[in-house]
């Protein structure tokens, strides 16, 4: 076996040969015809421009789980598996950045609410796999449309300090109308703790008296994501 396939009168080496291949069923037949490890492969290659990616790609998703999880993973994490380097992190956060940004382009200036399913897609590719938690805030007009998106405060792996002077305070500066309420648990679990009730009724209740809405506060982790209107505690 000498790694070497024949294109032509020429000898390619054999990873040439399986990156062609690899690019011509995703033009023919879509992403959709590729396995993971294949499509995390075809995004090695800008960063690899030599070399088998497939036992990269494969290590990757056997560190960290699932294709989503790969591009949601932190930078210094990401070089903790051999092969990987700063530019090959730097090309799946990339990759990473832009489907958030897409995501986000889906709800920004729309209803908010008629608009749920691509809510909860945006924020999930958003937090959902952070190793930290994040506190965010979705700042909505009259018409219920996404005004703004922050980030409002980020914590530790277990724990987000959250001000409620803070939240309306920046709520009033925005002149929004309501408020959406999101954080994530690391833990994957998005369960709400006694801390996670007892911060969101406090919120609910000094926006009540200013007349700013929190539609809900979503949890959202590796599990799935918990609704605190969808389960009768707003």
């Amino acid at each position: 076996m000498t790694g070497f396939e024949d294109s032509g009168n020429k000898r390619l080496p054999h990873f040439l040969g399986h990156r062609e291949r690899l690019k011509e069923r995703f033009r023919e037949s879509g992403p959709d015809a590729l396995p993971d490890y294949e499509l995390l492969e075809m995004l090695l290659f800008r960063a690899i421009k030599r070399g088998d990616t497939k036992p990269i790609a494969k290590q990757l998703l056997a560190r960290f789980g699932t294709f989503a999880e790969v591009l949601s993973a932190e930078p210094d994490r990401l070089m903790e598996v051999r092969g990987v380097g700063e530019a090959v992190a730097t090309e799946i956060k990339v990759v990473h950045a832009a489907a958030v940004r897409l995501l986000r382009g889906e709800v920004l200036n729309r209803p908010v609410l008629s608009s749920w399913n691509a809510v909860l897609d945006y924020i999930r590719a958003a937090m959902a796999f952070s190793n930290s938690e994040q506190f965010r805030i979705l700042f909505l007009d009259k018409k219920n449309q996404l005004m703004a998106d922050e980030v409002q405060q980020q914590g530790t792996v277990d724990h987000t300090p959250v001000y409620t002077r803070e939240v309306i305070k920046r709520a009033l500066e925005l002149a929004a109308s309501a408020i959406v309420l999101v954080h994530n648990h690391p833990s994957g679990d998005p369960s709400p703790s006694s801390a996670d009730i007892d911060m969101t009724k406090r919120i609910v209740d000094a926006g009540q008296r200013l007349g700013l809405v929190v539609h809900d506060h979503v949890i959202v982790g590796r599990k799935g994501h918990f609704s605190f209107r969808s389960n009768g505690l707003i």
